[in-house]
């Protein structure tokens, strides 16, 4: 009856948000009280909740510091470089910036930490995508696929946890993993191109040059100042139709740029600071370097680091809480989802549906499919690392699974590596706190997210279990 309910109470929550009856933040909520009622256990709810705050908090007190200092470090200009930098090797080509988002979510997840890699992709793609109407969803879907793959790394997480359950080397899970990782990174970017071909047949490709000169002509036209030249342009070009509505459009020239969407290409924004440049840089790294060394925890480290960004950037009060207030909205709508799905994860473990789950799935693996433990570990990789935490599955259910596998001959260390292909599946669980960074920032809704980027992280996935094989890894 568990494993029912909590399979009802999933479906029921991503229906929910999918077809947008629901706000995610009221779905995590109200959806695991209803069914700790229904199993009947509505007398621990409190208990259920408080264990999972209690279990998030540190992520939620990461976030919204880290949130705070990424948002300082765009307002002070330390991304607009590179922002600039794709622009130039982009050209306005949507193509171009869809692979470019691929590629710099990759290198960036480099650091270990989804919040980051996220904050950092946004920050510097969300202005492109928005100048040339491009689709944000392909934005969050390819950024968080990317870091999917990315997310294996041994200090990322799934590895440590999948080395420390069946109690194995890291290095033995993930060297050998690294050619199947590679192809699904390859693939990953080929999925870019070919979602970047399908934007560029949409929209078209236009020079930087062009897409500014659209802008200005457009703001012209919600004047009353328009050309003839610009009428003409304005309704020949797709990746400008429709401008008048956005951009900032009807407010005359000299307020171009001043839109939040475009804060990040403003180069007159009051608050920029260069000449802190080097400082901010610095500082930046410096973070990132003491985040991988675990120097001290990565809540710690961001509270820190906000600190010192905010002091060294705005000495002065009022534009302290100046910076506050502009990143107040993001910080309230990400600590928030976190909170709430503490109301999901808490239910879920406490009235014991993901142990009733866990079981069920592996009773009904059938004996014959004994000998190929790795490949079916691999295929419940997907769904399992979706619906539950990485905890969950690397510590409640992989050992089980382990298990069953010794009993045929297939080694732990093939069963670890095979419990790391769902990893680019599970960054886009509503379970991953770092999800609601992506589409809170990318201003994107979360059910959308969903129906984009599921089919494309699940081929991800399978291209890499595919790969494994083929190789002789798992």
């Amino acid at each position: 009856m568990l494993t029912i309910l909590g399979f009802a109470m999933i479906a029921t929550f991503l229906v929910l948000i999918m077809l947008k009856k629901m706000s995610p933040i009221a779905a995590l909520v109200l959806i695991p009280a209803l069914f700790c009622v229904i199993v009947g256990k509505g007398a621990h709810l409190g208990d259920y909740v408080i264990d999972g705050v209690s279990s998030l908090a540190p992520t939620a007190a990461m976030l919204m510091f880290a949130i705070v200092y990424f948002g300082v470090m765009i307002d002070v200009g330390l991304f607009d470089p590179i922002v600039r930098g794709i622009l130039r090797f982009c050209k306005a080509d949507p193509m171009r910036i869809v692979v470019g988002t691929a590629l710099l979510a990759a290198i960036v997840s480099l650091d270990g930490d989804g919040s980051t890699t996220f904050m950092i992709t946004v920050s510097a793609m969300y202005p492109l995508y928005k100048r040339l109407k491009m689709s944000l969803v392909v934005m969050t879907g390819v950024a968080a696929t990317a870091n999917g793959v990315m997310n294996t790394l041994p200090w990322g997480g799934p590895t440590a946890r999948a080395a420390t359950a069946l109690k194995l080397d890291a290095s033995d899970i993930f060297v050998p993993m690294i050619p199947a990782l590679a192809v699904g990174l390859v693939f990953v970017v080929a999925l870019s191109y070919v979602l970047g071909l399908r934007e560029r047949r949409r929209l078209g490709v236009l020079t930087l040059e062009e897409v500014l000169e659209e802008e200005k002509e457009t703001v012209l036209v919600g004047t009353g100042g328009v050309g003839a030249g610009a009428a003409s342009r304005a309704g020949t070009q797709q990746v400008t139709g429709g401008a008048g509505a956005g951009a900032g459009a009807g407010t005359g020239a000299e307020d171009l740029g001043e839109d939040d969407d475009f804060q990040g290409l403003d180069p007159d924004r009051p608050t920029l600071r260069p000449k802190l440049l080097w400082f901010n840089a610095l500082l930046t790294t410096g973070l990132l370097t003491a985040m991988i060394m675990e120097l001290l925890p990565i809540p710690v480290l961001f509270l820190i680091g906000a600190a010192l960004a905010l002091t060294v950037n705005f000495p002065r009060i009022p534009d302290q809480k100046a910076r506050l207030a502009a990143h107040a909205d993001n910080v309230l709508n990400v600590s928030g989802m976190v909170f709430a799905a503490a109301v999901f994860t808490g239910v879920l473990q406490g009235t014991g549906m993901v142990d009733s789950m866990a079981k069920w799935l592996v009773d009904v693996i059938p004996g014959s499919m004994g000998p190929h433990m790795a490949l079916v570990t691999g295929v419940l990789s997907l769904p399992l690392t979706y619906f539950m935490s990485n905890d969950g599955f690397y510590f409640g259910v992989l050992p089980v699974l382990a298990e069953a596998g010794a009993a045929h001959g297939v080694t732990p260390v093939e069963m670890a590596r095979a419990a790391l292909v769902g990893q680019p599946l599970h960054m886009s669980s509503p379970l991953v706190p770092a999800v609601y960074v992506l589409v809170g920032m990318a201003k994107v809704e979360f059910g959308d997210h969903t129906r984009f980027v599921v089919k494309w992280a699940a081929m991800t996935c399978l291209v890499i279990l595919g790969a494994g094989i083929l190789f002789g890894i798992i």
